[in-house]
């Protein structure tokens, strides 16, 4: 299924001419749950991973206290269709039970968890991307980008540690069947639920953050808005700062390209540490596909009244990852060569 976001209210160029050669083409991803194989763009799906090429482990150290209870991804699993199912089951009928004895009793064995596991980890497939799904920069002679992390925090802001790998999808013909998975997981949002892509091209304009402090001024002054009706952007949000930053600039959710919506960092200069030049975004894996100020990215087609998410998950949650407390994940890439190390960062 294709998704198609809701033209923006107003033409922001249109009013504030300056922001015009700042646009840049993002790709909105629209992860939803399904069965990719591996010649499918994808999150959470299997890897296009040649059978002859040894599968990427983590061998750093990994916090035990930071996990009193650990799980095994088919824990994960199968606690997931559980409450699944138990959703399912009380929007057909509200009065039903919320979990059958036998859900009960393998909650509990789940609750248990599993015992620490003081090895190497395997790596956890989060996303492939062939380049005829997206835009994004990518080395020469390769159409395929494949993104994993090692389920455990590792990084300051507390969140998996990515590894890149570009291909020529051509050239993979034995393909990996069975790839290892990790005997445990330290939190069960590190396990991306296996999502389709639908990937649709939208414009773009810098975060407040980006943008010059003159330029931010002009975007709160109300007499720079008067050649237009205010019914036309008031219902997203009486607060301008608010819509910009909601509604005309940075799309939210999965993503190739476009600009940093920037919340926990201050945007500053990252080069690339192999040559120093610019990196660029990448792809943003995000723990949601919108929130409360931008809502009107929402696609046309998502349901007004769909059914709701598994017990657990937020509205919007459908690869059921949470970074950082409902944040996001930014890679960037050296703009002179992608190829080069990236740069991870909870923007």
């Amino acid at each position: 299924m294709s998704f198609t976001t809701p033209p923006r209210p107003i033409d922001i160029t249109a009013v504030f001419p300056q922001l015009a050669p700042l646009a840049r083409t993002a790709t909105r991803l629209h992860p939803r749950p399904g069965s990719p194989t591996v010649r499918d763009s994808s999150v959470g799906g299997p890897l296009l991973w040649p059978a002859d090429e040894p599968w990427l482990y983590c061998d750093e150290p990994h916090d035990s206290h930071a996990a009193p209870v650990v799980l095994s991804p088919d824990d994960v699993r199968l606690h997931r269709r559980i409450r699944a199912a138990s959703a399912e089951r009380l929007r057909l009928d509200p009065e039903a039970a919320q979990w059958t004895p036998e859900e009960k009793e393998t909650l509990e064995r789940i609750k248990a968890g599993r015992p620490w596991f003081d090895g190497p980890i395997p790596l956890l497939p989060v996303a492939q991307l062939y380049g005829r799904d997206s835009l994004f920069p990518r080395p020469s002679g390769t159409d395929l980008l494949q993104v994993l992390w090692c389920p455990f925090d590792h990084e300051e802001y507390a969140h998996p540690r990515t590894a890149l790998f570009w291909r020529d999808s051509a050239t993979v013909t034995d393909v990996l069947d069975a790839p290892p998975e990790p005997p445990i997981v330290q939190l069960d949002y590190y396990l991306p639920e296996p999502c389709l892509l639908s990937p649709e091209p939208v414009t773009e304009f810098p975060h407040p953050r980006d943008l010059e402090d003159e330029v931010r001024d002009q975007l709160a002054d109300v007499s720079r808005w008067e050649t237009i009706d205010p019914a036309r952007y008031t219902p997203y949000s009486t607060d301008l700062g608010e819509l910009y930053l909601g509604t005309l600039s940075t799309a939210p959710g999965w993503k190739t390209g476009g600009w940093t919506s920037w919340d926990v960092t201050d945007p500053d200069d990252r080069p690339c540490a192999k040559c120093g030049t610019e990196t660029v975004p990448l792809l943003t894996i995000a723990s949601s596909e919108w929130d409360a100020i931008s809502k009107s990215w929402i696609p046309e087609e998502n349901p007004a009244n769909q059914t709701p998410p598994p017990l657990g998950a937020r509205g919007g949650n459908f690869t059921l990852l949470d970074i950082a407390g409902a944040n996001k994940l930014q890679l960037y890439a050296c703009r002179a060569d992608p190829s080069h190390p990236h740069i991870a960062l909870v923007p």
